[in-house]
């Protein structure tokens, strides 16, 4: 049997266009797909809630590739180990209390029982917007990437979903539209985002886990995100928050939607 180019080109268009078809409506909708936003989205599936999650970039897996400083080893604190071992992570003792792991087995282990759990990831595709009624978040406006990257003058397509989750890290994306374009006031002390304090690991990932929560009806946080709104340091390249945050949103969030 030969290969037929065209075949080829309309299978990959078609099964494309069902699955995003069949995404546009869903009771979870997760932006960024660091591990934070992995995991939520794994637990979620894993629940039985249909769970879409959007990356801007080519490939998912946030800073969790590089490590620290591209050494490409992670340490997660024995609280977090046993997500690693869900997510069959080998995992090696340091010291009681800090288990390393390598970080690209870390991101490969994470995206592929997340999608086999049911999570459907897309890459390479941006929220630009949000949609907003009676001030709560239903929705995300997305385009592709090259567009955003290419400033051209493309309109955007919108999805619903009952809840969003920002997980996009540092930079918290979705909140920081949800505040410059809405009206909205933010469940933090001043109403809007307070920034991300300086590095303190200790904290930072007591803070990860306690801020991780819903910001503003139909929105909430997880990973790194949570402490930019909150006003949580950094931590650097220890992941236990990140994947222990991820996992309790998609427990409140599994009750709720």
């Amino acid at each position: 049997m030969r290969i037929d180019e065209i075949k080829v080109s309309k299978a990959i268009m078609a099964t494309f266009q069902e699955k995003f078809v069949r995404s546009l409506d869903v009771d979870v909708a997760i932006v960024g797909g660091g591990p934070a936003g992995m995991v939520c989205g794994y637990y979620l599936a894993k629940a039985g809630k249909r769970v879409v999650l959007f990356e801007r970039k080519l490939s998912v897996g946030g800073g969790m590739w590089g490590g620290g400083m591209m050494f490409n080893e992670i340490v997660v604190q024995h609280q977090a180990k046993e997500i690693l071992d869900a997510f069959a992570i080998r995992s090696k003792k340091y010291d009681e209390y800090q288990y390393t792991a390598d970080a690209v087995e870390c991101v490969s282990g994470l995206c592929l029982k997340a999608v086999q759990a049911g999570l459907t990831v897309f890459n390479l595709m941006s929220v630009e917007d949000v949609m907003v009624r009676n001030k709560k978040v239903t929705g995300l406006v997305l385009n592709w990437t090259a567009v955003e990257m290419a400033n051209l003058h493309v309109d955007p397509m919108t999805m619903r979903a009952k809840h969003v989750v920002d997980a996009t890290g540092h930079a918290a994306e979705v909140v920081r539209i949800v505040e410059r374009k809405s009206d909205i006031r933010l469940k933090t002390k001043t109403g809007k985002m307070m920034g991300e304090g300086s590095m303190c690991a200790h904290e930072g990932e007591l803070a990860t886990l306690r801020n991780s929560k819903e910001v503003c009806g139909g929105l909430s946080v997880c990973g790194m995100c949570a402490n930019a709104v909150f006003g949580g340091p950094r931590m650097g390249p220890i992941f236990g928050g990140m994947l222990l945050s991820g996992r309790k949103v998609a427990q409140e969030l599994t009750k709720k939607v």
